[in-house]
């Protein structure tokens, strides 16, 4: 099997701490000369965050922030042109510090269902309790990320793009865990099949291979391999099913195993003997990367990362 990205990548998830996004992209392009993408700095305030930067790209559904949460709105206002302006900054940077790279690139969006859970509705509530407001929400943001890569595509004329779908709050989604308004219920599940049609929706609109991003228990492996995903990202001290995720890169999937502590590359080659796959397999199929963002100094966690995936092709 092969993959767009180098044997024995590492990369990062997607958020960093600060403010500066031109230093945090040139520590990334950096340390992860194989893998680099696109940081993200929620430090810098509403709007930079994950759900206000999913706002940015969607299309002819506004969003605005009443009372510190993002809801859909009325029309455009302040706090939307603030995401907006983010986005493009962010943009900009990785234009003048990347566009003559060659490899691959990856970028990150949040997904449907994780944006769903997160978006309120302008009478309140979240927005996943209206289940044909999701389906405007997947539509929208479907034309936003087609729109999104092709703007990054043209940026980095030269690179291959990568991108990562990040949700989080999918396995909330399906069990019916998603609390209500008053935080006394929670909001019926979504059906596999709802649920995947909208994810497949986006990961088809992207045109290019993706990785989703789960950083929960209860991934839900085979939905997002049956919506079209390259590869899945997670944190591996949180899986406990390793016959699902076994079945899965058995398919043919690609694994992004987030992995701490003070041999990352020791911590996957052992996942891999229990998984019972040979080594020799081991820096073909796995990017390493930290678990989730990072909130502490990113250069000591994305050199780490770094090392254990140049290490992994020993066992080439």
């Amino acid at each position: 099997m092969t993959f767009p990205w180098p044997v024995g990548s590492a990369t990062g998830i997607g958020s960093m701490p600060g403010t500066d996004i031109a230093e945090a992209q040139r520590i990334v392009l950096g340390e992860l000369p194989d893998l680099p993408y696109l940081p993200e700095l929620p430090d810098r305030g509403a709007g930079a965050d994950m759900i206000g930067r999913g706002g940015a790209l969607l299309t002819e559904l506004p969003i605005d922030l009443y009372a510190g949460r993002w809801r859909v709105a009325s029309r455009a206002g302040h706090d939307l042109r603030v995401a907006l302006d983010f986005l493009d900054r962010d943009l900009d940077t990785m234009t003048d510090q990347a566009s003559s790279f060659e490899g691959v690139f990856k970028i990150q969006v949040p997904g449907p269902w994780t944006l769903a859970a997160s978006l309120q509705l302008p009478i309140g509530g979240a927005l996943l309790r209206d289940h044909g407001a999701t389906r405007d929400l997947a539509s929208s943001l479907a034309d936003g990320v087609r729109a999104h890569v092709a703007s990054v595509r043209a940026r980095l004329p030269h690179s291959t793009i990568l991108l990562q779908v990040d949700e989080p709050s999918l396995p909330a989604v399906l069990a019916g865990r998603v609390p209500s308004e008053s935080g006394y219920a929670t909001l019926r599940s979504v059906s596999s099949s709802v649920a995947r049609s909208s994810l497949a929706s986006v990961i088809d609109a992207a045109g290019v291979p993706v990785v989703v991003h789960c950083c929960a228990p209860d991934v839900p492996f085979s939905l997002l391999r049956e919506a079209g995903a390259t590869a899945i990202a997670l944190d591996l001290s949180l899986i406990s099913d390793l016959d699902a995720l076994g079945e899965q890169i058995d398919g043919g999937m690609a694994l992004f195993a987030g992995v701490s502590g003070g041999s990352p590359a020791t911590t996957v080659r052992d996942l891999w003997r229990k998984l019972g796959f040979p080594l020799s397999s081991l820096a073909v199929q796995v990017v390493v990367t930290p678990p989730c963002g990072l909130s502490g100094p990113p250069v000591p966690a994305l050199r780490a990362v770094r090392d254990a995936g140049r290490r992994l092709t020993d066992d080439l």
